[in-house]
């Protein structure tokens, strides 16, 4: 790996990270943030990029910029551990199990979706 490449990684993980906050922000506005609805639809949605980037079989390194860098920074397991636990912490326990199976599922549903699409698309390019 040259240095461009691990500069673009850092480019690409910078807007991913201002893009999950932005995300995420805008839709605890609308819903509020008695569940974290944010971190769900920033994690499935990158499900998503993800598995279309990985669908398309790109280049490796095109790979590592978009999926490492941009989706690596714009999903975040983290967060969703800390609210999930903190769901627990309040007891709200249909919350902290529905936010467990409702990401895992949606998220590996919206891989596989993001997948085919790109497996599609990769036929075009």
């Amino acid at each position: 790996m040259n240095l461009l490449l691990w500069v673009g990684v850092a480019l690409a993980g910078g807007a991913g990270a201002l893009l999950r906050f932005l995300v995420d922000g805008q839709v605890s506005a609308r819903v509020g943030r008695s569940f974290p609805y944010g971190t769900l639809v920033v994690n499935v949605s990158g499900a998503v990029a993800l598995g279309l980037l990985i669908g398309m079989t790109l280049r490796p390194e095109t790979v590592l910029l978009a999926g490492t860098g941009a989706v690596g920074a714009y999903t975040t397991f983290s967060t969703w551990m800390f609210e999930t636990q903190r769901l627990g912490e309040d007891r709200q326990l249909t919350g902290l199990l529905s936010n467990i199976v409702v990401s895992l599922l949606a998220g590996i549903l919206a891989a596989e979706v993001g997948a085919e699409v790109g497996r599609a698309l990769g036929g075009a390019l």
